[in-house]
């Protein structure tokens, strides 16, 4: 071979090689270039989006009026008839938007279709077997305000609880006197902890028609609820809280914080297999199954993973094939290793859609006493 063609394979393979580690760096810092990406700058109030009317059906992206993700039900496992339903549930979104902005706009066309594959078809449609389902669309901040809090971030988070709490009102005055539970995921779950704390913990009217609270996705703490964290399966008036992680996880940059400190210690965990706080393992097998609504062919997955607390975090050692795709995958991978945090619905789906039911029965049980 001439020397000049071993020098140029000798350059094409330098190349090569900068190019392969190129990808690998860019592959390890995804999280990093991810936010800078992100950075909206300096918060600007006459920038923020117009808020949501809350009495206009499209501000809402639930309702039990118009067809939407959160009627989804499989034939095995069938919704209520909303004109019968004992009990209504309030769901707050997880962040679905992706955006240089501190607030997004509630009417941008792929921030409605978002959410309603990450949020009302996958997460609230769980709570259809017991109650009529209510998601509000709101103002939500942008996921730095979460990743890296700064004065900034939590004016945008200010921002979108006044828009929650403006909803929650509204939710209020659409289904009378009946007991109510509140949810939501990821942002959501911080926000509605707020909701939980400020509003309804603090008026003994509302904590008395309480069911449950289901926060999961969210590092919370005992402080940050106001209300007791459940403690048995049929426990009513409570917060359930959990955050799924494998045991090889490693706090990451897309990790929710709130607080300057990362992690802070005794966060809830309470059990979504066995509904219990304590540390003892739950097997697969104790699992009513796993569902993922945003497959082409939805079924359920009986016995899918396994859950025990630990630490603060719901430790996931056993778990089925996630049948995700490619889009999916690649969120649960830029969250970095065995962080389930996308799928804490999911996982335990009939876990949660069970248990909202059993609270529900539970909660009617002791009005009836009073």
């Amino acid at each position: 071979m001439p020397s000049r063609w071993r020098s140029a394979l000798r350059v094409a393979g330098a190349l090569i090689a900068l190019v392969v580690l190129a990808a690998l760096v860019a592959l390890v810092t995804i999280d990093r270039w991810l936010m800078a990406a992100l950075d909206p700058g300096p918060f600007d109030t006459t920038a923020s989006p117009p808020p949501p009317d809350y009495a206009d059906p499209a501000a809402w992206a639930a309702t039990p009026e118009a067809p939407d993700g959160a009627e989804v039900a499989l034939p095995e496992h069938p919704a209520i008839d909303p004109t019968i339903a004992p009990a209504a549930v309030f769901f707050v979104h997880p962040t679905t938007a992706i955006t240089t902005r501190w607030n997004a706009p509630i009417d941008d066309p792929a921030i409605v279709e978002a959410t309603t594959r990450g949020a009302t078809l996958i997460q609230a449609s769980a709570f259809n077997g017991c109650c009529e389902v209510f998601a509000p669309r709101y103002r939500q901040a942008n996921g730095r305000a979460f990743t890296d809090p700064s004065v900034d971030g939590d004016r945008a988070i200010d921002l979108a609880y006044g828009d929650v709490s403006a909803a929650f009102d509204a939710f209020l005055g659409r289904i009378g006197e009946r007991p109510f539970i509140l949810a939501g995921h990821s942002q959501g779950a911080v926000l509605g902890a707020r909701l939980l704390r400020e509003r309804i913990a603090a008026t003994p009217a509302l904590r008395a028609r309480l069911i449950a609270a289901y926060l999961p996705g969210a590092p919370l703490h005992p402080g940050d609820v106001g209300v007791p964290v459940c403690e048995a399966p049929a426990s009513i008036g409570c917060v359930a809280v959990w955050n799924a992680r494998g045991p090889g996880h490693r706090p990451g940059r897309l990790d929710l914080r709130l607080g300057g400190e990362r992690p802070r210690p005794g966060g809830i965990c309470v059990n979504p297999i066995t509904w219990r706080r304590d540390e003892a393992h739950a097997p697969a097998s104790a699992s009513a199954g796993a569902v993922f609504f945003d497959t082409p062919a939805p079924w359920v997955k009986p016995a899918f993973a396994d859950a025990r607390c630990s630490g603060g975090s719901l430790i996931i050692t056993t778990m089925g094939d996630l049948e995700r795709d490619l889009m999916s995958r690649i969120l649960l991978w830029a969250m970095g290793p065995e962080n389930y945090h996308p799928i804490e619905y999911q996982l335990y789906y009939l876990d949660i859609r069970g248990n909202a039911i059993e609270r529900s029965a539970a909660f009617a049980t002791a009005a009836a006493g009073r």
